[in-house]
């Protein structure tokens, strides 16, 4: 960890910020950081971008990197010696997305009843339901499922198993997470016996591991990640999926969606809806 826990903060315009976004990704000493990036203020085109560094390397590099992007105003707040994650969850409202309704602990009572109702517990791990990417998934996929279920669900990179809960929350027999982060892992199988959930997740990088490739093909893969493991999986997702399954692909900004989108097009992969939210996009495709 840093001496004192930071939080990075970079604003500008939407173009600029886009560009540090993809530079962080990029960069080999940043691929487990945490951040996001959103519009602040739509009349201004200002946006924004908050960066959290587990490691003093990571908070130099990213300093390094934002910085290097003119236009972006970047300062660092540090934070207090407390539950910092916890206290900003606290403060978000829960999330709507189709049939899903996503809710922390302090909000279990506004849970509607005509909602699938998912609870969501980050922990250490990333992934409340509040980013667009994970709310582009679940629309996504609320869409899917007015035409059909899904026997056999992969969740990659889950993070804390919202996706993963989601599919098994809405009929799914088999719904497995996956997740190179340990503490996600736990976090993710913590969720879903809050949820009860028959959903599974093992801690793997990529889709190598016994109990991945014991249920495949499968149906429906989730891949919530970044845009050049998105790229480096194609063939891996492809072969993860059964003739007609469908990939929900996000983690990517919308600068970045041509390059994913023709990594699986090249792969035999036919492009069924794009989401945009945000700065994000998820892509629908099917395999041919």
């Amino acid at each position: 960890m840093t001496h004192d826990a930071v939080q990075i903060i970079a604003r500008g315009p939407r173009k600029v910020a886009e560009a540090a976004a993809e530079t962080i990704d990029a960069h080999p000493g940043l691929e487990a950081v945490t951040y996001s990036i959103l519009e602040e203020d739509e009349d201004r085109d200002v946006w924004r971008i908050d960066a959290f560094p587990t490691e003093q390397a990571e908070a130099d590099s990213l300093r390094e990197v934002l910085e290097g992007h003119g236009g972006l105003v970047v300062s660092t707040e540090v934070l207090a010696d407390a539950d910092w994650l916890a206290m900003a969850l606290s403060g978000l409202p829960p999330v709507r997305a189709g049939r899903f309704f996503i809710y922390g602990a302090h909000d279990r009572g506004l849970a509607p009843p005509n909602a699938v109702n998912l609870r969501i517990e980050a922990g250490a791990a990333f992934g409340t339901g509040h980013h667009g990417t994970t709310v582009g998934c679940l629309l996504a996929y609320d869409a899917l499922l007015k035409r059909g279920r899904f026997n056999r669900v992969l969740d990659v990179g889950a993070g804390t198993g919202v996706l993963a809960i989601a599919a098994a929350k809405t009929g799914s027999p088999v719904a497995v997470g996956t997740d190179i982060d340990r503490p996600s892992v736990r976090i993710a199988r913590e969720n879903a016996i809050l949820n009860q959930a028959r959903a599974r997740f093992v801690h793997a990088s990529g889709l190598g591991h016994r109990l991945v490739r014991a249920h495949a093909p499968y149906d429906l893969v989730f891949a919530n990640i970044l845009a050049a493991p998105l790229v480096m999986l194609s063939q891996d997702i492809k072969g993860a999926l059964r003739p007609g399954g469908v990939a929900i692909l996000s983690g990517l900004l919308r600068s970045q969606a041509r390059r994913v989108l023709a990594a699986y097009r090249s792969r035999g992969f036919v492009l069924v809806t794009r989401l945009n939210r945000d700065a994000w996009s998820t892509l629908v495709l099917r395999r041919s």
